[in-house]
């Protein structure tokens, strides 16, 4: 093949779930920085914007009714309501993006994965990021010092419900060290690029090798 010819591809979704406190910010935020052909999701959501937060780089800022017409129009992948608030994928840029050959990255929760996986199982992969234990996830919540005693015992009860849920995952990544887990990230996103599916430029090549004359 020349070295001129691009070799289409079509994009992934890779969903990345984790606790809180376990380090996939810090893990999806290099993994775009390192790749151009893969862009974080920018979820669209009703609560105002937060100071150093811009429209169309954090999030797709709209009113309620906005929200209200999009959800009712089937326009988002996936749509959920969080402490009286709106959040939700929007689903034409992203699958624009898929058909494209660019990846999309979702730094998302386990439901939310869920229902995208549901919607377009061929295009997505579940990557969930498991704590070293959850005494570790603890310590690290309290580190923080952003949430309550009652909060970080949701957050550790929740942990335990979706860990348990491991087997629903295509990948599972155990953050003991960043940079193995990171390069495990990158490895997983690599290989997924090359599936044979992904690839549309295969068939067709490959046609015009079986066809040649020797």
């Amino acid at each position: 093949m020349s070295n001129e010819t691009p070799l289409e591809r079509r994009g992934l979704m890779l969903m990345v779930v984790s606790p809180s406190g376990v380090g996939k910010t810090s893990l999806t935020r290099r993994l775009v920085a390192d790749h151009q052909d893969l862009h974080l999701s920018i979820s669209a959501t009703t609560r105002a914007p937060r100071p150093g937060e811009h429209e169309g780089r954090d999030y797709h800022f709209v009113d309620r009714a906005e929200f209200q017409r999009m959800a009712a129009a089937d326009e988002f992948l996936e749509w959920a309501e969080v402490y009286g608030n709106y959040y939700g994928s929007p689903k034409g840029p992203i699958m624009a993006s898929l058909a494209r050959g660019e990846s999309v990255l979702f730094d998302i929760d386990f439901q939310g994965a869920m229902k995208i996986s549901a919607y377009s199982p061929d295009d997505a992969v579940k990557v969930y990021i498991l704590p070293p234990s959850l005494a570790e996830m603890s310590r690290r919540l309290h580190a923080r010092s952003q949430d309550s005693e009652e909060v970080i015992a949701m957050r550790l009860a929740r942990a335990k419900t979706e860990i348990a849920d491991w087997g629903r995952f295509d990948y599972l990544i155990l953050n003991d060290d960043f940079d193995r887990a990171y390069a495990e990230l990158a490895h997983i996103y690599h290989a997924e690029r090359l599936r044979r599916a992904r690839n549309t430029w295969i068939e067709p090549f490959v046609a015009r090798l079986t066809a040649e004359k020797i």
